[in-house]
């Protein structure tokens, strides 16, 4: 069975993106929770892999890190991380990678934190730039595809890869366009991402560097999280 080591819940984007595929497309695996700011438990982990970063994935000895690498690799393995579909597929694999390695003022602004929710006390113009791609991406796959999901009536890869940014969505209150933001309301209401919310509810851990942010950037106006 895989084991894939993550983060806590209430912080980690990276480590819900595969955590979430493995759910929705069924693939066992064992869960590993390395909370932040815990030395002891964050040691071995560095031992075991050179990066020293969640998610990780370890499938009989071997170590496989990042989590666009983790899902290749699943890809590999199991049927439906992708989409079978050509045109869908390369429409899933561009968007993802474009989740993967941009956004950098919606990352930097709105740290993804589920358990809160804060009033922006400005929305710069390049977070409304990121804002605005995502909802005009969402779109286009929603419309070329037919939904409910970003690349059809399957949840694949490309969705657990914005699965953070639809929590960043109801924390931030972030607009979108009309279909946009009715596919974070379907996605909020996946069985798979009302577990990862219900769990990050329950830590009772609080890493103060991310709150910081959050309370740089805008008024907690709710917290949800266990005392």
């Amino acid at each position: 069975m895989y084991t894939l080591y993550i983060a806590n819940k209430n912080y980690s984007s990276w480590s819900l993106r595969p955590w979430i595929l493995m759910q929705e497309a069924g693939i066992p695996f064992e869960e590993r929770m390395l909370p932040f700011g815990d030395e002891a438990a964050w040691a071995p982990f560095r031992a075991l892999t050179p990066a020293g970063k969640v998610p990780t994935l370890v499938d009989e000895g071997r170590v496989v890190w990042d989590s666009l690498a983790i899902v290749e690799y699943l890809a590999e393995r199991h049927p439906g991380v992708w989409p079978r579909e050509a045109d869908a597929r390369a429409f899933a694999r561009c968007a993802a990678a474009e989740m993967h390695a941009g956004f950098t003022v919606l990352r930097s602004l709105c740290s993804m934190n589920i358990g809160i929710r804060v009033r922006l006390r400005e929305t710069p113009p390049a977070l409304l730039r990121d804002v605005g791609r995502i909802s005009a991406l969402w779109t286009e796959g929603l419309t070329r595809f037919g939904g409910p999901y970003l690349a059809g009536d399957t949840f694949t890869a490309v969705d657990a890869f914005f699965a953070p940014v639809v929590f960043r969505v109801q924390t931030y209150g972030l607009a979108l366009g009309e279909a946009a933001a009715a596919y974070t309301t379907r996605m909020l209401d996946r069985p798979s991402m009302r577990l990862w919310y219900t769990q990050g509810l329950a830590e009772t851990f609080r890493d103060e560097s991310h709150d910081a942010e959050c309370r740089t950037v805008g008024e907690w106006t709710a917290d949800f999280r266990a005392a």
